[in-house]
C-alpha cells in the first residue's frame, strides 16, 4: 500500500468520534494491507515503528521537526520562529509539517521542478526511513536525524507529511486503543467481533499487536483460499464458516506462543475487605508479602533474543547504557523495557539454572548496611536514565520472584500456581540481588489475617493471596489475586486509595505560584476507557512534590482536550494533559456529584504517589469505585 493511501485512512480515522465506527474503517484498512506491511502498519497506527517494549524512540522533539521542515523553505533561519510561533498557537506539529509541505508543493508546481514531486513511498519504505532515522546515534546524529527526516517529508504529500510528523513526536492524536485494533481484526475476518476473546488472550500472552495482526490474518486468508472454493459453499454456508473459525483458532492458539523477550500481560489484584472473605471466596490460598516495589517481568534466554523486528539491527541496539540486554531484559507492569534501570540484572543472568524463562517478580531497593526496603519513591529514582550505575551504588536492587510464567521454551500460564512454584523452586540459589518470595499456604482466616498484619508491620503493604490451583490470568480476572483493602484511617478514611489519571492542571496563586501548578484534575475510567473527573487535587504535595508534578506534567501539555475525556465546564483545567501521568490518591469518602462527570467526587482527596509503573489503563475504575 502506498503511505498516501495510508495516510488518508488515519486521516479519516482521526476525524471519527465513533469507536465502533473507527472498529470499521480499521477492519477495511486490514483487509487492503498486504500480509508483509501488516505487522509495520500495525505499529505506525498507534504512532510507533515497533511494539511498545521494544522502546525504540526517535529521541526528536519539537524543534528538531520544526528544524527539518524549515529546511524546505529557502529563507529557513527567518522560517524556524515563525513555525515554532504557529505550533505554540495549533499545539499540533503535524498541522504546521501539513501547511509547509503543502507550500512546498504549491512552489515546486509553480517553479516547474520536478525534483521537488511526492515520490508515493511504500507504507514499508516509509517505515524503513522512520526506523533508521529514530535508529541513528552517536556524534552528530542529531544533525544527520534532522537532514533524514527532511528529506523524507520533502518526498511526501501534505497530508503524508501531517502524520509523519506526529509519529516522530509520539502524539499520533487517533485516540483508539490496541483493544479497538483487535476488534478490527476480528470484524476484518470474520464480520463480527467473535474472535475478540481469542484475541485478547493470544495479545495478554505475547503482548505484540503487530505481530498479533500479522499472524492472525495470514493464517486467516491461507484458510478462506481453501474453504472458499469448496463446491457446497453456498449450501452449508454456515457449516463452513463455523469450521473456518475452528480451524483459526486451533492454529493461531498453535503459532501465536509465549516467547522469552515479548512481555505477558501481568496478573493484577482484586480487593476484599477481610481474611474472613478472602478464605470464604478462595478457600485455601497461598499468602505473599505485598513489596512497596516496582513490578518487574524478566526475561532470560541463554541463547539470546531476536533481532528487531525486521530489521537487520540487532536488539542490543536499542538498550541504553549497557550490554545487559543482551540475553536478559526486563519490563514493567504496562511493558516498558527498563533494563537499563538494572546492571544487576547481569548477575541474576549468571544465577538462574535454566535455558529461557520469563518471572514475575518485584524490583525493590533496599539499605546496603541495614538491608532495610527502601520505599517505592527511592526505588523508582533508577528510571533516571543517566548515572544508572552510580544510582545502583546508592540505591541496590533485590529481585523478590514470586511466578514462574516460561521455562526452558515451554509455556507455563496454564499450569497450576502450585506447579508453578514448584517448578521455578529450582531456578536458583538465593542471593542478596535474586531471592524466593516467602509464602505462607493457609485455609485459616486468622492465620491470615495475622500474615497480613505482619507485613504491614514490617513497612510493607500487606499481603498478596492466590488460588493455589490457578492458571495465570491477565489483568483482574476473576477471584484468582486478592489484597486485603488497607485499615480505616491508615492513608485516608476509605478503605484503599485509588490510581488516578492526571487529565490537566490549574495555574497557582500565592505560594503555589511560584510551581506554575496549584492543582490538578484528576479521573477514572468507565467501560470504554473514557477518563470521567472524580476530583481536583491541591493537598497532600510537599514542595518538592509540586517541582516534581510540573517537571511531569511540561511533557504532556496538549491544546486540545484529549477525545476521551469527560469534563463539564465548570471544571475545565488552565492546561490540558494527555493522559499519561498515573498518581495514588488517599480520601476520605466518595460522595454524589454533580459537578464531576464521574456522577462521585472523592473528598479531600491527597496525593500519596506518583505512580510511574502504570499506564493509564491500569488507573480505578467507575465499576470498582463501590469496593472502596
Amino acid at each position: 500500500m502506498q503511505f498516501s493511501k495510508f495516510s488518508q485512512y488515519l486521516e479519516k480515522l482521526e476525524n471519527t468520534p465513533s469507536r465502533l465506527e473507527m472498529m470499521y474503517q480499521l477492519s477495511d484498512l486490514f483487509n487492503v494491507l498486504d500480509e508483509d506491511e501488516i505487522a509495520q502498519a500495525s505499529y505506525l497506527m498507534q504512532g510507533r515503528l515497533v511494539s511498545r517494549y521494544l522502546s525504540l524512540e526517535f529521541q526528536l522533539s519539537v524543534k528538531m521537526v520544526i528544524r527539518a521542515l524549515a529546511r524546505l523553505e529557502l529563507d529557513s533561519v527567518d522560517r524556524v520562529s515563525e513555525m515554532t510561533r504557529r505550533y505554540k498557537q495549533s499545539g499540533d506539529v503535524g498541522d504546521v509539517a501539513m501547511e509547509i509541505v503543502t507550500k512546498f508543493r504549491q512552489s515546486s508546481v509553480m517553479d516547474g521542478e520536478n525534483n521537488k514531486s511526492t515520490k508515493d513511498l511504500s507504507v514499508l519504505e516509509v517505515h524503513q526511513s522512520l526506523k533508521e532515522i529514530a535508529l541513528d546515534n552517536g556524534s552528530g546524529s542529531q544533525d544527520r536525524k534532522v537532514i533524514k527526516l527532511s528529506e523524507l517529508l520533502m518526498s511526501l504529500d501534505a497530508n503524508s507529511s501531517k502524520f509523519v510528523a506526529r509519529i516522530v513526536i509520539g502524539k499520533l492524536r487517533l485516540g483508539f486503543s490496541a483493544m479497538t485494533m483487535l476488534d478490527a481484526l476480528s470484524w476484518s475476518v470474520l464480520g463480527s467481533k467473535d474472535h475478540r476473546i481469542l484475541l485478547e488472550n493470544a495479545y495478554q500472552k505475547r503482548a505484540d499487536v503487530g505481530e498479533l495482526a500479522k499472524t492472525y490474518i495470514k493464517i486467516s486468508r491461507s484458510l478462506k483460499q481453501v474453504d472458499l472454493t469448496k463446491a457446497d459453499a453456498i449450501i452449508n454456508t454456515k457449516k463452513i464458516v463455523d469450521d473456518f473459525s475452528s480451524k483459526l483458532v486451533s492454529e493461531l492458539n498453535s503459532n501465536y506462543l509465549v516467547a522469552a523477550g515479548t512481555p505477558v500481560i501481568p496478573a493484577l489484584c482484586q480487593r476484599l475487605n477481610s481474611s474472613e472473605e478472602i478464605i470464604e471466596k478462595m478457600g485455601e490460598v497461598i499468602a505473599e508479602p505485598k513489596y512497596d516495589g516496582l513490578r518487574i517481568q524478566i526475561h532470560y534466554s541463554r541463547a539470546g533474543f531476536n533481532t528487531l523486528g525486521d530489521s537487520d539491527v540487532d536488539i542490543d541496539d536499542v538498550v541504553a547504557n549497557s550490554k545487559v540486554g543482551v540475553n536478559i531484559k526486563a519490563f514493567t507492569r504496562n511493558l516498558e523495557d527498563v533494563t537499563h534501570m538494572f546492571p544487576e540484572l547481569k548477575i541474576v543472568a549468571k544465577t538462574l539454572d535454566c535455558d529461557s524463562c520469563i518471572l514475575d517478580a518485584e524490583a525493590i531497593g533496599y539499605d546496603n548496611e541495614t538491608g532495610k526496603l527502601l520505599p517505592f519513591q527511592e526505588t523508582i529514582t533508577r528510571k533516571r536514565k543517566h548515572l544508572v550505575v552510580e544510582q545502583s551504588k546508592k540505591v541496590p536492587i533485590r529481585f523478590y520472584v514470586f511466578d514462574c510464567l516460561f521455562l526452558n521454551n515451554n509455556s507455563l500460564l496454564d499450569e497450576k500456581l502450585r506447579s508453578r512454584k514448584e517448578l521455578l523452586r529450582n531456578q536458583f540459589e538465593d542471593n542478596d540481588t535474586i531471592r524466593y518470595t516467602r509464602t505462607l499456604i493457609t485455609s485459616d482466616p486468622k492465620i491470615l489475617k495475622e500474615f497480613h498484619e505482619l507485613q504491614l508491620g514490617g513497612g510493607l503493604e500487606g499481603a498478596v493471596m492466590k488460588q493455589l490451583n490457578s492458571s495465570y490470568k491477565s489483568g483482574r480476572k476473576g477471584w484468582q489475586w486478592v489484597k486485603i483493602k488497607e485499615e480505616e484511617g491508615m492513608l485516608g478514611k476509605l478503605k484503599d486509595t485509588l490510581d488516578l489519571v492526571v487529565m490537566g492542571y490549574y495555574f497557582g496563586r500565592g505560594k503555589r505560584s511560584q510551581f506554575g501548578v496549584g492543582a490538578f484534575l484528576a479521573g477514572v475510567l468507565d467501560e470504554k476507557q473514557e477518563v470521567k473527573t472524580i476530583g481536583k487535587v491541591g493537598t497532600g504535595l510537599t514542595d518538592d512534590q509540586f517541582k516534581d508534578l510540573k517537571k511531569r506534567i511540561d511533557f504532556l501539555e496538549t491544546k486540545e482536550k484529549p477525545d476521551n475525556y469527560e469534563v463539564t465546564k465548570i471544571l475545565l483545567p488552565d492546561v490540558w494533559l494527555l493522559p499519561e501521568l498515573v498518581v495514588e490518591i488517599a480520601a476520605d469518602e466518595i460522595t454524589k456529584s454533580p459537578s464531576h462527570t464521574a456522577g462521585v467526587a472523592l473528598r479531600f482527596p491527597r496525593l500519596v504517589k506518583f505512580r510511574d509503573d502504570k499506564n493509564w489503563i491500569d488507573a480505578t475504575k467507575i465499576s470498582e469505585l463501590d469496593k472502596f
